[in-house]
């Protein structure tokens, strides 16, 4: 891990890889298909900051059990998270302003605590908040000394206090993932 990021908290990269060539990518949809290889193609190693296809899936899956409808995302980067949310909803879906089913971030993890301040007023109650990156690569649970690259040391200090602070969160109903760099599922209660 110190040496290579998986874009998935799974430690072994022939395993990613079997989930990802038996699972997601066969269902993958032809566009986000073709977004993910331009956006590997365009910028290589920053590509990893795309949410991964296995996550991909599992958020079309999600937003269709919900029946969500209206949506608002937090961060972009290519915009693969964002047409998987837009391949997902049904054909009254939108992304508008007032009372959202649905939030997906993926942004500067520095401001993820103020992100849910704010999202807490627009996505409904019983609607979802989901944050990507909350086990970030697995160094949340690193020791604070450990010889991890420079851009995962940046981040984690921030991505272990939003954790903290979502378990002590009273407002929402909490599930963190082990998919891709971890998805932690917020569900509004009040």
């Amino acid at each position: 891990m110190k040496d290579k990021f998986y874009r998935s908290i799974l430690q072994s990269e022939a395993l990613v890889t079997c989930l990802l060539e038996t699972s997601a990518y066969p269902r993958e949809h032809e566009q986000l298909k073709e977004l993910r290889n331009a956006t590997v193609n365009k910028y290589q190693y920053w590509s990893l900051m795309n949410v991964s296809a296995d996550e991909g899936q599992f958020i079309s899956m999600l937003l269709k059990i919900m029946n969500a409808k209206k949506t608002i995302e937090v961060g972009v980067f290519t915009g693969y998270s964002l047409l998987t949310t837009a391949l997902a909803l049904p054909d009254d879906g939108k992304g508008e302003e007032g009372t959202f089913d649905f939030a997906f971030v993926d942004a500067d993890k520095e401001n993820y605590i103020n992100y849910h301040e704010q999202l807490l007023k627009l996505v409904k109650v019983g609607g979802i908040i989901a944050y990507d990156n909350t086990l970030w690569s697995g160094t949340v649970a690193a020791p604070k000394d450990d010889d991890m690259l420079d851009y995962l040391k940046g981040c984690r200090g921030h991505i272990i206090k939003l954790n903290s602070f979502l378990a002590n969160d009273s407002r929402i109903e909490l599930a963190q993932l082990s998919i891709g760099d971890g998805l932690t599922l917020c569900k509004r209660l009040k």
